[in-house]
């Protein structure tokens, strides 16, 4: 083998072994959906609020600036004290819908970074209305060999408990509600 056939391949092998080592975190992704037995604009006028939180059973308070216009923010208090701050990004009341990140929470409150989350109202099947909540997010851990509490699988049992016990309080909430 000659000297430049032998720089070529400890070149290609240098190069697989820092691809192998660059494994890290892999963005996540949950979707959560509940259909509630009221119209649209009712549950709308329930959930799509970017300020007011109380429909979500974990919420203590929920306090903030701006509105619904973007880049409004909110600070939500839970009930076991953990606190997260939000931004809104996006706001479409015509398409019942808005979309917000997280900018700061403790991991140890949601062991989840770089989250972003939409929740969106559509009608459904004989004036019933669909709610989708959906986000993506990295563990809470952004290098290799993370916790358990930290892991992927802590991250996404973690938001998916979020959602799922919103929206099961979302529909109570709003069906309990009367017409």
């Amino acid at each position: 083998m000659g000297w430049k056939h032998w720089m070529a391949l400890v070149a290609t092998l240098t190069v697989c072994a820092t691809v192998a080592q660059a494994h890290g975190p892999t963005r996540q992704k949950v979707r959560e959906s509940v259909e509630i037995n009221a119209p649209l604009e009712k549950v709308w006028a329930v959930v799509g609020n970017f300020q007011d939180q109380s429909w979500h059973p974990g919420v203590a308070k929920t306090e903030g600036e701006g509105g619904n216009t973007p880049k409004a923010t909110r600070v939500t208090t839970l009930k076991n004290g953990g606190v997260i701050n939000e931004t809104l990004e996006t706001y479409a009341p015509e398409k019942f819908s808005f979309s917000y990140v997280i900018t700061a929470v403790d991991v140890k409150v949601v062991p989840a970074t770089n989250y972003s989350s939409r929740i969106t109202v559509k009608p459904g099947e004989g004036g019933k209305t669909t709610v989708d909540w959906n986000g993506a997010f990295y563990r809470g851990y952004p290098n290799n060999d993370p916790p358990p509490e930290l892991s992927d699988d802590a991250a996404v049992k973690a938001i998916t408990g979020v959602y799922r016990a919103g929206l099961d309080s979302l529909k109570k909430v709003v069906e309990g509600a009367g017409s």
